[in-house]
């Protein structure tokens, strides 16, 4: 098998893998009471470990550098905490409150939400494949929220709020560790990142207070899902689909990220997808092709 083939099914893998957890998080959330503060103090500490365990035994010397600098320092606590605990816990709270399917949906609107930071940020305009990408997300937004009736919502207006705030949450995400990036192992930025975000959300709810969930093999199998199939084997996955693909095919692969979760969620947890939904749903993931196509945006002064 090539590399590029090795790097489209890693890419995909990662993606499905991280669709199947969010289906995983509502069964726990909604069939077993788990506190979604718990679930993601377990997720991120067990995946940070774990992926700091993977840096250690690969002699990633960026592993501890990264801590020697003031200023990386600060950069890599603030992305623990407001990029990787931020995304985390806003996309699993959208989750409890309406459908893995949903959340999965509204989330997946971040690239448009960072083609419009870079417009800004650096004084261009949007291209007519930009305002296009724009107008789908909106509209598939909108279609997915409302079934076409502006005077209702098919979800809460809290699991609407936290879906956009996941989005919001993701584009941030995948803008804050650049410059951390740049200069270390995405192994140790990201073991880190998820380490840190771990410790400051157990501050809530810590890994070992149990109290009020429903324990059985299936409160298990799907936890151990979450942590290790859900985090920890799709991120190492991802990053190597990226070192063999590049990062735009890779991430233009994460589309099987929604499909995976809103079927899943429809044929095992009777989620309830109708025609309006399926379309928001094609029009939002379709802005992903969109922004791949080339540059959205262009130098028109």
């Amino acid at each position: 098998m090539d590399n590029h083939l090795k790097g489209v099914l890693m890419a995909l893998l990662a993606a499905t893998l991280w669709g199947v957890s969010g289906t995983c998080g509502q069964f726990l959330f909604q069939e077993r009471a788990m506190a979604v503060e718990w679930l993601m103090a377990v997720r991120m500490l067990g995946a940070g470990i774990l992926l700091l365990l993977v840096a250690l035994l690969r002699k990633d010397r960026h592993m501890w550098l990264i801590w020697r600098d003031r200023s990386d320092r600060r950069r890599l606590l603030i992305f623990g905490i407001l990029g990787m605990l931020t995304v985390q816990y806003s996309y699993f709270a959208a989750i409890k409150h309406s459908n893995a399917a949903t959340a999965t949906i509204l989330q997946f609107s971040a690239p448009v939400l960072i083609a419009i930071y870079l417009a800004v940020r650096y004084g261009k305009r949007l291209n007519a494949m930009g305002y296009l990408a724009i107008f789908l997300a909106v509209l598939g937004t909108f279609l997915l929220v409302t079934h076409g009736n502006i005077r209702s919502l098919s979800i809460s207006p809290l699991a609407f709020a936290l879906g956009m705030a996941s989005a919001v949450s993701l584009a941030l995400y995948t803008l804050m560790p650049g410059r951390l990036l740049d200069k270390y192992s995405a192994l140790s930025v990201i073991g880190w990142g998820l380490f840190i975000g771990g410790v400051a959300i157990s501050l809530l709810r810590p890994p070992w207070d149990v109290a009020g969930i429903e324990w059985d093999e299936y409160t298990y199998a799907n936890t151990l899902f979450v942590v290790l199939f859900g985090t920890l084997v799709p991120f190492y996955v991802y990053l190597k689909a990226v070192q063999l693909i590049g990062g735009q095919k890779a991430s233009l692969l994460t589309s099987a990220e929604p499909l995976s979760a809103t079927l899943l969620a429809v044929l095992w947890l009777g989620v309830s997808f109708q025609a309006l939904d399926w379309l928001g749903a094609l029009l939002i993931v379709s802005t992903v092709f969109l922004l791949s196509v080339g540059k959205v945006s262009g130098d028109h002064s």
